[in-house]
């Protein structure tokens, strides 16, 4: 399976501002300047080994992942700002031939998690259908509530794609007809999230955004094992600082440091970053 990342921020939307990327644009130039490049080819190598903060950005959009399976499906995973960009890379690669099926797991309805939803081009054609899976039961409820005329222009109901709601639940199994399994476990947060493990061909990697993991919950998290337990890749909250986390007790994140801490306990082999502050610059 491909997973790629298209939306990494917490709460809201934070692009880059013009004082930050001059910041880095300074930065980069005072790097190149000590150099002694004189070649154009030496340039590409010259970026590789840039730090992270000024290689990449934290990334502007709230979450969404888009999952590709070895047989080609398409997975999302919550429905972010970052779902504008899905859909349109979806539609340049020739999305629009014949019926299409989209799977579309959410962990949970917060606004910054499915905010984009009424952005992503695929909702609004004929022909395509979107899968929709979550544990709650009044899922399309909650959709056709952020789209009421107060609040967006375009009803629900006039989207041209077709909308089916599925239920999953933990313990539950969904296996797709390319392979991929798909199964759900309850976080810690306020109002309920859930993440998701997808596993394919002895491969597994699992979504766990929106939740709150402190050093009081260590037991709870060694018993989380046999859902957590040698995932390849583990995508989690890790929203604030370990002093911030102090502060905001109960708000429902993870700090980076209890982050790493669950991945370490799980036996994670790749661990990934995710739902960072929107007050939080690249360096940070």
């Amino acid at each position: 399976m491909k997973i790629t990342l298209y939306g990494t921020r917490g709460s809201l939307p934070a692009p880059l501002r013009n004082s930050e990327y001059k910041e880095k644009v300074l930065e980069i130039l005072e790097r190149f300047h000590e150099k002694t490049i004189t070649d154009k080819s030496e340039i590409k190598e010259f970026f590789e080994y840039l730090p992270p903060q000024l290689k990449y950005t934290g990334g502007g959009d709230t979450t969404c992942v888009h999952l590709s399976s070895e047989k080609g499906k398409t997975y999302v995973l919550d429905l972010g700002s970052g779902v504008r960009n899905v859909g349109n890379d979806l539609l340049k690669s020739g999305f629009l031939g014949g019926d299409k099926v989209l799977e579309v797991f959410i962990t949970h309805t917060h606004w910054d998690h499915i905010q984009g939803l009424m952005f992503f081009k695929p909702f609004y054609i004929p022909g395509v259908s979107l899968n929709f899976y979550s544990p709650y039961p009044d899922l399309e409820e909650r959709f056709i509530y952020q789209m009421q005329p107060k609040y967006f222009p375009v009803d629900f109901n006039m989207t041209m794609s077709k909308k089916n709601f599925k239920s999953i639940h933990p313990g539950d199994r969904i296996e797709f007809d390319d392979g991929i399994k798909v199964e759900c476990h309850p976080l810690k947060h306020p109002g309920g999230s859930y993440a998701y493990k997808f596993s394919e061909n002895g491969k597994v990697f699992i979504f766990a955004t929106d939740a709150e993991f402190t050093g009081e919950d260590i037991p709870a998290i060694r018993d989380m094992a046999d859902f957590f337990g040698g995932a390849d890749y583990l995508i989690i909250d890790s929203q604030y600082t370990l002093d911030e986390s102090f502060k905001k007790f109960d708000w429902g994140h993870t700090s980076y440091t209890m982050a790493v801490n669950c991945a370490t306990v799980w036996g994670v082999k790749n661990l990934i970053l995710t739902h960072h502050e929107p007050d939080y610059d690249d360096k940070k």
